[in-house]
């Protein structure tokens, strides 16, 4: 999430809401009172909402177009509650939201930036957990004692010549 996202008073015109997007380089503007979010207004409420009706943009209030009240998250929600909500909801930004104030805003490109780590780590995970199988398939198990750790055990490994338990097997190997 970003941690410092737009903001604008309500009764600013929609002229310095844009114009504030434009310096600021978002697609989005969080509308709050009193620190409070109580709206959102996206380049597609202008396009709709202003442009396609031929609105002076100067001459129309923010809260006249904006998007309320927002959809928010808590700021201890994870990504895939994150998705899942804007998904349902059918939205790109996702105002942050801690006791009633905002706190940030997190985005489709903030979800996008981190989805190919997560992919990443997953199938790092997938191709260690694919390689632990393989090894316990062809291994064959003996009873003994552990030569790393002296315990006695019924599933004893050859390691390089050596018989160990599961435990000291996976340390060493």
């Amino acid at each position: 999430m970003s941690e410092n996202p737009v903001m604008i008073n309500k009764k600013a015109s929609v002229l310095d809401a844009v114009k504030e997007m434009k310096s600021e380089m978002v697609g989005s503007i969080i509308v709050v009172e009193d620190g409070t979010p109580i709206g959102i207004l996206t380049e597609s409420d202008i396009l709709r909402k202003i442009v396609a009706e031929e609105k002076d943009a100067a001459k129309v209030a923010v809260e006249e177009v904006m998007s309320s009240p927002p959809i928010t998250i808590s700021p201890d929600a994870n990504i895939e509650e994150a998705v899942k909500i804007m998904g349902k909801y059918k939205i790109r930004r996702l105002p942050v939201v801690e006791n009633g104030k905002l706190v940030g805003m997190v985005t489709e490109r903030d979800i996008m930036q981190v989805s190919p780590l997560i992919m990443d780590i997953i199938e790092e995970w997938a191709e260690i957990n694919r390689q632990r199988l393989a090894y316990r398939k062809e291994k064959k198990f003996m009873s003994g004692k552990c030569e790393e750790c002296g315990m006695l055990s019924q599933r004893l490994l050859n390691v390089d010549g050596r018989l160990l338990c599961e435990s000291c097997a996976e340390i060493v190997g």
